[in-house]
């Protein structure tokens, strides 16, 4: 940058030199030059004046000059004029325009020269790295190359070419360490402005690493012809991919791991050992929770969709296999499935429906004042709870063996009866705990719930307006934790409350939801089609 500085070299051939250097625009470099003559100007001549520089772009001559605005009203008497004193200068001086003298150039000081050099570095280092901002923040999810260019306390910087990302120690493979000079390959997951300048962010542990790698492996998924729709991943240990075939005549599963394992092994390879499972992906959620659970083999399965949750049944020595290691095997196949799974075995399955039998049979034998063979049939035909007995149509229970249109008819009556008690019970308990009408009144508060809340201490619109979604739901000491309530609808109840409250208002809780949607869209916009039930591959 000295060179720059010394004004009897060619300066354009100066610009052209460190725009090609810095892969950067010529015009920027010498906006920069320009940037730090004139602050050498304002230096010299005094920094309340309006000193421009200009460099002619076709022979370098270098121009300093004093621009003072024709204005109205004069606030500072040294950068405008009024109109009357513009054209005593210039007899067609017009309001807006800037009257300029050329001052003679000027002769650089060490001072003046030291400081137009940091101006034109700082400005070159800006624009490089505005360019390379540019260049990179299309590019996330991208595989890239790079040289080890030095390692600080574990985080690796990688010199990409034309410009610098940095490989931070969580994003490494466990036991994994690079040395200078040494070629890394990584994914780019994230570039974003920070204080010192554009960064760009490296993974080797991020899902999508693996699953770039195999589309460089395998020219099916980078043709399109089959398609990853989820991968989980424990780096360095394990992991599972599902994977789908647009084309019937193709196996996903046979296609990804190639001839002799050839195109798994490379992905092993570079994974430094990590155990990969292929699985066949398919849209029925039981069908991939089971692909998904091998090596294990799974009995059968059953879903909760309200709480995202299945429980998968597998014979009793099959129980290690299904959990793995540490619960390995399980917790990456709920991360690939997105499902909660459960994992139990035949006779502990067996068990749980002997003793939810028997619950559910003692439940109608002391509501419906029934004898225990009534009891032991409305459950086995499928009835749960009282509510199911009161108001569904008359024919269902009629139609069960050995009952008539009369037994169905009391036992109606009595859960109705029933019901009608309870509900006169716990209206006076939560009247008696001080839980207010309006409360009650809320949108998706049952009585029970009513009654939980008031032992809770929670009883007016405003105690419930102040409290957050966990605090009702936590499974573990939330105030409703033994109801069907899901975190939204808790968060959708709360946030109603507040409405109600005046803590905000319907116009900005519509706005909020909708903000939520779209971040939630954005963040889930994977579409998922197809089906495939090939056995599933491990490479090891």
């Amino acid at each position: 940058m000295d060179t720059v500085l010394n004004l009897t070299m060619e300066i354009l051939q100066v610009a052209d030199a460190v725009a090609r250097e810095k892969g950067i625009e010529r015009d920027l470099v010498l906006e920069a030059m320009e940037d730090g003559i004139q602050k050498a100007g304002r230096s010299k001549y005094g920094h309340e004046h309006d000193i421009r520089a200009t460099i002619d772009r076709k022979t370098g001559d270098i121009q300093l000059a004093r621009y003072m605005e024709v204005t109205d009203e004069v606030e500072n008497e040294v950068t405008q004029l009024t109109l009357d004193q513009a054209r005593e200068r210039k007899a067609d001086a017009e309001l807006g325009e800037f009257l300029i003298d050329p001052l003679p150039p000027i002769d650089f000081g060490r001072v003046a020269a030291q400081t137009a050099k940091q101006v034109i570095v700082q400005k070159v280092r800006d624009a490089e790295r505005e360019r390379q901002y540019e260049e990179y923040k299309d590019r996330v999810g991208e595989i890239v190359n790079g040289l080890v260019k030095r390692v600080e306390f574990g985080n690796v910087t990688i010199d990409l070419g034309r410009s610098e990302a940095v490989l931070r120690r969580d994003e490494l493979l466990p036991r994994e360490h690079f040395r200078r000079n040494e070629r890394v390959r990584a994914y780019i997951f994230d570039v974003r402005r920070e204080p010192r300048g554009p960064q760009v962010f490296l993974s080797r542990t991020h899902p999508q690493f693996m699953a770039k790698l195999f589309a460089q492996e395998v020219p099916e998924i980078y043709d399109g012809v089959i398609e990853i729709h989820a991968v989980a991943r424990d780096p360095g240990s394990r992991a599972k991919i599902g994977v789908h075939s647009n084309d019937s005549g193709i196996d996903p599963v046979g296609a990804c791991v190639g001839m002799r394992g050839s195109r798994v092994q490379a992905v092993v390879a570079e994974l430094q050992g990590e155990k990969i499972d292929i699985i066949p992906w398919s849209s029925d959620p039981a069908t991939f929770v089971v692909n998904a659970l091998a090596p294990a083999e799974v009995a059968k399965v059953v879903l909760d969709e309200e709480k995202n949750k299945i429980e998968a049944v597998v014979p009793d020595e099959q129980l290690s296999l299904a959990i793995g290691r540490r619960g390995q095997n399980v917790r990456l196949a709920s991360m690939l499935t997105g499902w909660d799974i459960d994992i139990m075995t035949e006779e502990q399955e067996s068990e749980r429906r002997q003793k939810e039998f028997l619950t559910r049979s003692e439940t109608f034998v002391e509501c419906l004042d029934i004898d225990d063979v009534i009891a032991h049939l409305l459950v086995t035909e499928g009835f749960t709870e009282v509510e199911e007995v009161a108001y569904v149509p008359l024919e269902d229970i009629s139609s069960i063996e050995g009952f008539d249109d009369d037994l169905a008819t009391e036992l109606q009556t009595r859960a109705q009866a029933y019901l009608e008690a309870e509900s006169e019970r716990l209206v006076a308990q939560r009247r008696e705990l001080g839980v207010t009408d309006e409360l009650a009144a809320l949108e998706g508060l049952s009585e029970p719930m009513l009654v939980k809340l008031g032992e809770n201490d929670v009883k007016t619109m405003d105690d419930f307006a102040g409290l957050a979604s966990d605090e009702l739901t936590d499974r573990s000491d939330g105030f409703l934790k033994g109801f069907e309530l899901t975190e939204d609808a808790a968060n959708d109840m709360i946030m109603n409350a507040r409405v109600s409250e005046g803590w905000l208002t319907a116009e900005e809780l519509v706005e909020m939801k909708a903000k939520a949607a779209a971040e939630a869209a954005e963040a889930n916009g994977e579409d998922a089609a197809g089906d495939k039930t090939s056995e599933p591959a491990s490479a090891e």
